[in-house]
């Protein structure tokens, strides 16, 4: 009898075929179920430690999954889907880890039934392909982005489901007007609305969350270098430098070698007169603020308090683009370079205002900022970390609206209208793929379910409802996240915007494409740390070496 033959090493583990998928889609269904409670406005909050002892508490699917650790292959994959939703349009981040855990919670018979993957992936990608191209054509309505009442409701529906939904009417304020703030429109067609560069989340433990507000121009967490200089300006010019008001030191370690002792002096006028001449070209301008990246000597300090100049030192490269942004002027490198085109001159006010123990500089009442900044007040640190991560979501709903302006009722209407389409189309698909497709439609249901279940009411009454409402009366009936009633959505309000949820069904169907086409999984390849510890220990014996031949 022939012995078995060994490819793989004794320490790698092999799993392959049907057990390979059905363990992908388990491990998928326990991400989705982890955060099935998060969805819709009666959402639970979950509290997460990180390995710091940090403590977060929010019910944003990315932001849970980022602090949850995995060991499985299938649900890192699944973690990652909810980071690209959040990276590409920032909201969803819930509904696509459900959605995609559903998704191929319905394949799994299909498999047991010993149905080719290949199949089941080509009726996704026909579902998928249909399903985007109902969504825009049926369903979607276009909506005016000049209309702030429109635009607030937009916001509003994806603030209800958050912590911040007690304040939303001051929440949606804030980032739709930081949105329209950061908007740039070329007229040669070239738009840029970019949150994370030019709105800035600024942070401020105490106070409530009432006093939070958007600036008509940027703050950030520094005060003036010299207690003498001014601390409050109306209308100031403003230069801004990225060099270093100090004598310049050698690169590498330099010597001096000194014949006399009125040389060391002269070497002292040289820096002296050095620092002078640079404080000379910025005082020649007549600012009354100046804001460098670098440092500030003593001695120029010294030269710009005495013409009457504020000088705050060590600004981040971010926020020193954000001020160029909001108060005109540009960032200028050598100051003898310096233009009076270089000077900001559309700052209203320049304040250095306290809060606790910290000082802050205020440049606001800009007269066209094309950067702001949001200050947000609450209780406590954790407090403030959710209400940020609420804004984010709702500046980026403003910002995809504000790029693509077409809007689809929300509340789970959207799914429940594809899902009967896409049933009634899956009657005219020949062959055994038509099985899948309807699965698929079966599966975008999980969206009004689960929103129903957190609601607590009789899931399968309401949803048989919903489907008879879809069947008869128009594509706009939804459940009510409040009280789980089936509502018109175009009456109650509640509307999600087009780039969302498109970007949902395309990030869960291909990752239920790319898990189902998984049919083997090879692990147990030692890392490089795990061969040193043993090296450590004296266990791994490097192969003995041949003696050279003489």
């Amino acid at each position: 009898m022939q012995a078995p033959m060994l490819v793989l090493k004794n320490n790698s583990k092999r799993e392959s075929g049907r057990k390979v998928q059905l363990s992908n889609i388990k491990a998928a269904k326990t991400i989705s179920d982890i955060i099935r409670t998060c969805l819709g406005p009666k959402a639970m909050l979950k509290m997460l430690m990180d390995p710091m002892g940090g403590i977060v508490m929010t019910n944003d699917g990315n932001a849970i999954l980022r602090e949850i650790q995995v060991q499985h292959p299938a649900a890192k994959s699944m973690i990652e889907i909810s980071r690209t939703q959040d990276e590409e349009v920032g909201d969803g981040t819930t509904s696509v880890i459900i959605l995609a855990g559903e998704l191929l919670k319905v394949a799994e018979p299909f498999l047991v039934e010993n149905m080719h993957p290949t199949v089941i992936i080509a009726a996704y990608r026909q579902a998928l392909e249909d399903a985007v191209d109902m969504m825009r054509n049926d369903v979607a309505k276009s909506v005016d982005i000049n209309n702030r009442e429109e635009m607030i409701k937009i916001i509003k529906s994806s603030l209800g489901t958050k912590f911040m939904k007690g304040w939303n009417d001051l929440a949606c304020g804030i980032a739709l007007d930081a949105v329209k703030c950061v908007n740039i429109d070329d007229k040669g067609g070239y738009r840029e609305i970019d949150i994370k560069r030019y709105a800035k989340v600024e942070k401020v433990p105490g106070g409530s969350i009432e006093m939070s507000e958007i600036l008509d121009g940027v703050m950030f967490n520094k005060d003036v270098t010299h207690t003498g200089m001014k601390r409050r300006i109306e209308n100031p010019r403003i230069v801004m430098l990225d060099c270093n008001l100090e004598y310049k030191k050698g690169e590498s370690q330099t010597n001096m070698e000194f014949m006399q002792e009125t040389d060391f002096r002269k070497i002292l006028q040289l820096e002296e007169n050095y620092i002078k001449e640079i404080c000379d070209d910025i005082i020649a301008l007549k600012p009354d603020l100046v804001l460098t990246e670098k440092g500030v000597s003593d001695l120029a300090q010294h030269f710009l308090l005495k013409a009457g100049i504020s000088a705050i030192r060590r600004l981040r490269k971010s926020d020193m683009n954000r001020v160029a942004r909001a108060v005109g002027g540009q960032i200028v490198h050598r100051p003898e370079e310096l233009k009076e085109s270089d000077v900001g001159t559309e700052c209203g006010l320049f304040e250095i205002k306290k809060f606790g123990d910290e000082y802050f500089t205020f440049l606001t009442k800009c007269k066209n900022p094309k950067a702001c900044t949001i200050l947000l007040r609450g209780a406590s640190k954790d407090v403030l970390m959710e209400v940020e991560r609420n804004l984010q979501d709702a500046m980026n709903v403003a910002r995809n609206v504000m790029l693509d302006p077409f809007l689809v009722p929300g509340g789970g209407a959207v799914e429940a209208a594809l899902a009967h389409r896409l049933n009634e189309k899956s009657k005219a698909i020949q062959g055994v793929g038509q099985w899948p497709y309807r699965a698929l439609a079966e599966a975008l249901k999980i969206i009004p379910k689960t929103l129903m279940q957190n609601c607590g009411v009789n899931t399968i009454r309401t949803m048989t409802t919903l489907t008879a409402k879809h069947a008869t009366s128009g594509s706009t009936w939804g459940v009510d996240g409040e009280t789980g009633n089936i509502v018109d959505m175009e009456e109650f309000g509640v509307w999600d915007t087009l780039q969302v949820k498109s970007q949902v069904l395309k990030t869960a169907i291909e990752t239920a494409i790319l898990l189902l086409r998984i049919d083997d999984i090879v692990s147990g390849v030692k890392k490089q740390s795990d061969i040193e510890a043993e090296k450590m220990a004296g266990k791994f014996q490097p192969a003995p070496q041949e003696p050279a031949e003489e």
